[in-house]
């Protein structure tokens, strides 16, 4: 096993006078399994290709574009883990100082928009050569989309990067499919009837076939109803089995997005994982003090693809898809087994899990031969009576890692969805939870505890996580351990209004939630959420929608969560002032805050009797003079 060549010298000391693939990534080089740059690199090695790995090329010079000339094949293109405006700006759009994707930790290596500005570059360079895009950042702005950071609608990121053909989703079978065909000489334009792909063609030569069409992208700029529609229609599209192909005009050209690919089965998931990682990253990253994120991964195990839990805010159903697939028993294991000859570990899985930890089942046996529900969740608001619920086999596949020799605990730190786990009949699995995988902490997302809210973010009502906590606590106490669950918690999704803030301060005071960070919702391109903060529109009903978008009311939404911050006290006494509930400042035990100096209960200001003249002075004291006197 080794690394990939990341330079020409690497190149060369391999003999290799070329290479068939350049893979241009946004982040620093990890070849771990966590990191879906290393997957597909792997992939295309285990196809038998030679792959040159440039990791956040300096786009500011064409020297580290050309360094491996032109690729026998072409070149694919990834931001990286994350968007990469994700990674450079906070939802307030600050920028960040650290990127835990970067060698050094330190933000400014790739540049706002990385695929666009990679293709550009890559366009001049070698304008014959074959440009694919994929990864998070090319797959969620697939179609026309709302970006935040513009606050404009935006062409799918096909026309803006130029690219020859867009992967969304996963990528391995479609990155397969594509490297061969190549190699067996097809030009890339013989490649468009591969799944799982987006391509653009001129409208006079598009052969008409069974299609959704979707509000053109001159529509969605102009009409927000017509953009909720297109959210809705795309993400309902997703399901691979009755995934329909989908177009959108852009001017003289069409977008067509093929059906989705397959998702990997256990075998294909199995082949994956056993592919050659060198499960670290180069050397040469030492001296800046390696990649932050890596160490959070490093020895940690997914297990599981796919979550048909679905929020609103998330882009796992639009990216990796609602089918949960999962990985053979024997797979994970033998994963384990690989951590003991490391010398950097200690005993300690630190994850089994996956985008949702406690899924190893599909959502239900009609799913299999119809896909997934259109336009209905499997958990929210209530779970749906076909979903089957069973944990055995997580439960056995830990189990077995916990007997294995040399390993001390395995940890479970992915996010358990605990509304899935209330409706398990059997107590084992989470009373193993409780006793073996938990590290003091369990982290789980409730998100807010108004109905209406949770309505907006496709999340369950706030009794499933009531009852997971007595629960949890039960077993806590039985168990005679020092644990706590911790909820993650989100302010200012579209639909919260200043009340429901208030509603969801009360009810962390009343819980004893004290949340040392607070999640502003971050519209990022591709979700639900994301459609209704744009368009003020629900993409389900096409009802209205409350978004707080004014930077005033975002911060007293924020500060309602952390009321017990001093700092926060001000913006906390002027939201419970505007949202007309004065009557929780005060000393009482119901209050969240106490005035501030010079106000009263209620936050009015405090009146003090007028000063007395001096006319009004003397009166006085004659008077109390003859009263002595007497």
């Amino acid at each position: 096993m080794s690394f990939l060549p990341m330079n020409k010298k690497e190149m060369a000391a391999r003999g290799w006078d070329c290479v068939d693939f350049v893979y241009v990534c946004g982040d620093s080089y990890v070849d771990h399994p966590s990191f879906g740059a290393a997957i597909i690199t792997r992939v295309l090695e285990d196809c038998g290709m030679r792959v040159a790995f440039l990791a956040q090329p300096n786009w500011k010079s064409d020297a580290d574009f050309t360094q491996f000339g032109r690729p026998r094949l072409g070149f694919m293109v990834s931001a990286g883990n994350i968007d990469s405006m994700v990674a450079h700006y906070t939802v307030a759009k600050r920028k960040r100082h650290d990127d835990a994707y970067t060698a050094g930790g330190k933000n400014g290596k790739r540049p706002d928009r990385a695929v666009t500005v990679y293709c550009s570059i890559l366009r001049k360079l070698y304008p014959d050569s074959p440009v694919i895009i994929g990864g998070l950042e090319a797959s969620l702005r697939r179609f026309a989309h709302y970006d935040y950071w513009n606050d404009r609608v935006m062409p799918s990121i096909l026309f803006d990067s130029k690219a020859d053909i867009l992967v969304y989703g996963m990528g391995e079978l479609q990155t397969a499919e594509i490297a061969k065909r190549l190699a067996d000489g097809y030009p890339v334009e013989a490649l468009h009837d591969i799944r799982g792909i987006c391509y653009r063609v001129r409208t006079d030569d598009y052969v008409p076939r069974s299609a959704v069409e979707l509000p053109s992208f001159e529509r969605v700029c102009e009409s927000k109803r017509d953009y909720a529609v297109a959210a809705r229609r795309e993400l309902e599209e997703t399901d691979a089995v009755r995934g329909k192909t989908l177009i959108q005009r852009h001017g003289k050209y069409i977008l067509v997005q093929n059906p989705p690919m397959q998702p990997l089965n256990t075998q294909q998931l199995d082949w994956v994982y056993s592919l050659p990682y060198e499960r670290d990253y180069p050397r040469c990253y030492d001296a800046l003090g390696g990649v932050p994120g890596f160490s959070e991964v490093m020895f940690s195990i997914t297990h599981n693809r796919g979550c048909f839990g679905a929020c609103n805010f998330c882009s796992l159903a639009f990216h990796q898809g609602r089918a949960v697939t999962v990985r053979s028993k024997e797979s994970v294991i033998n994963e384990a087994k690989g951590f003991l000859s490391d010398k950097r570990f200690k005993g300690y899985i630190s994850d089994v899990g996956g985008p949702t930890a406690n899924f190893r089942l599909p959502s239900c046996e009609k799913q299999k031969k119809l896909g997934l529900c259109k336009n209905r969740r499997c958990l929210a608001p209530t779970p749906c009576p076909n979903m089957q619920v069973s944990h055995s086999d997580y439960l056995d596949l830990l189990r077995s890692l916990r007997k294995l020799d040399g390993i001390k605990k395995v940890f479970i730190r992915s996010g358990i969805r605990f509304d899935y786990l209330m409706e398990d009949e059997s107590n084992e699995f989470f009373e193993e939870l409780v006793r073996y995988h938990i590290s003091g902490q369990l982290r789980v997302a409730p998100e807010h505890c108004s109905a209406a809210v949770l309505d907006k973010m496709g999340k369950p009502h706030i009794e499933a996580y009531k009852r997971f906590c007595d629960r949890f606590y039960s077993l806590t106490k039985n168990a005679n351990k020092d644990q706590y669950v911790v909820p993650y918690l989100m302010s200012s999704h579209p639909g919260s209004t200043l009340k429901n803030a208030v509603e969801l301060a009360l009810f962390c005071k009343r819980e004893n939630i004290h949340p040392k960070q607070v999640q502003d919702f971050y519209p990022t391109p591709g979700t639900i959420s994301t459609a209704m903060f744009y368009t003020e529109l629900d993409p389900y009903t096409l009802e209205p929608v409350y978004v707080p978008r004014d930077e005033g009311e975002k911060a007293m939404q924020r500060a309602l969560l952390q009321y017990f911050i001093p700092e926060n006290k001000p913006a906390v006494i002027k939201a419970l002032i505007k949202a007309g509930r004065k009557d929780l400042i005060g000393s009482g035990k119901n209050c969240l805050v106490t005035p501030m100096p010079g106000q009263s209960a209620g936050g009015a200001k405090k009146t003090y009797p007028a000063q007395k003249t001096a006319k009004q002075k003397n009166k006085y004291a004659r008077y109390s003079r003859k009263k002595k006197k007497n």
